[in-house]
């Protein structure tokens, strides 16, 4: 853990985080490979995103995969909207690793 917040700013790995995502494709992802699913910033890298993960819930990272999701257009009566673009990161975690997200250290 030490190593991952030398190598990146910590200020910046707070940030990379934006959301986790719960929905009903991710809890099956969730539940079938260990694996948790983030919204994150749109510039941020892999080896980024490992680090950000492993120093805010101090867990071991086995991979992390990475979809960039286009923003659908959507219309509201006559105007057009555009949802924003999103970046999607999998992280898988070590077996035996658990996240939790109530903020308590177990």
């Amino acid at each position: 853990m030490s190593a991952a917040s030398k190598k990146f700013d910590e200020g910046r790995l707070m940030q990379v985080l934006v959301a986790p995502i719960v929905s009903e494709k991710a809890t099956m992802v969730a539940d079938k490979t260990n694996a948790v699913t983030f919204k994150v910033l749109q510039d941020a890298t892999k080896p980024e995103i490992k680090a950000a993960v492993e120093l805010m819930f101090n867990v071991q990272v086995k991979g992390v995969s990475v979809a960039n999701i286009k923003g659908k257009t959507k219309r509201f009566g006559r105007s057009v909207g555009r949802r924003d673009n999103i970046r999607k990161a999998y992280v898988t975690l070590q077996a035996g690793q658990e996240l939790n997200f109530s903020g308590e250290t177990a």
